[in-house]
């Protein structure tokens, strides 16, 4: 899928969600031409792996979110089975704390007390690919909250990205904070105990968002 096809993708599933942007000839969609902007790329991968769908969120001239999504199968197929789980796993979230649509079907709506302030917090459902359904233990979200309980975070927009992967060779986890590795997180993952299988992955997206007085 080239870049007109998935900025007009895009166009359409903010307008679903009654979010009006405004594309650009750079494949951006902007917001009353300002920030929060939004532009997705696609990466075809080489015969017989799977592609990558990079989808952008900048939030200002300083900071942008970095998601990237595995696309199993060729051409439109891959790209659309990616979309998929960015539509699953990421983009509730990102609607209600950029855009302040809020759906709490689609994700896990709380809040969390980091320090002196009180962050509204935003969590994708964790996506699950290869050996079925495996459950995710609640442990893991705990034992993320509090390693974030112990951070000093900056009162602004923050992001995670939380991934397991599961392997007959061992198991690895990852934990992103702002895009950046983050040690704490990775260790209160790799803490958690999960479930055996022959091979599968995890990945859940998270928002924390300082709330106003």
């Amino acid at each position: 899928m080239d870049g007109a096809a998935l900025q007009t993708y895009l166009l359409r599933l903010f307008e679903r969600h009654d979010v009006e942007l405004d594309a650009d000839e750079d494949g951006w969609l902007v917001t009353d031409d300002d920030f929060p902007a939004v532009r997705a790329s696609w990466h075809e991968g080489a015969p017989g792996e799977p592609g990558r769908l990079d989808v952008d969120v900048v939030l200002s001239e300083e900071r942008r979110i970095e998601e990237s999504f595995v696309g199993f199968g060729g051409g439109e197929a891959g790209c659309a089975d990616a979309l998929r789980t960015f539509e699953k796993n990421a983009f509730h979230p990102l609607l209600a704390a950029c855009w302040y649509v809020t759906d709490d079907r689609r994700m896990r709506i709380t809040a969390w007390d980091i320090g002196v302030r009180t962050w509204d917090v935003f969590i994708g459902p964790f996506t699950v690919r290869g050996d079925g359904e495996l459950a995710v233990p609640a442990e893991a979200m705990e034992a993320i909250e509090a390693a974030l309980k112990r951070e000093a975070l900056t009162p602004e927009l923050h992001w995670l990205r939380l991934t397991h992967r599961h392997g007959l060779d061992g198991s690895r986890c990852e934990a992103l904070l702002d895009n950046e590795p983050w040690t704490a997180g990775t260790l209160a993952l790799d803490g958690v105990a999960w479930p055996n299988g022959t091979g599968y992955s995890a990945s859940c997206f998270v928002l924390l968002d300082v709330r106003d007085y």
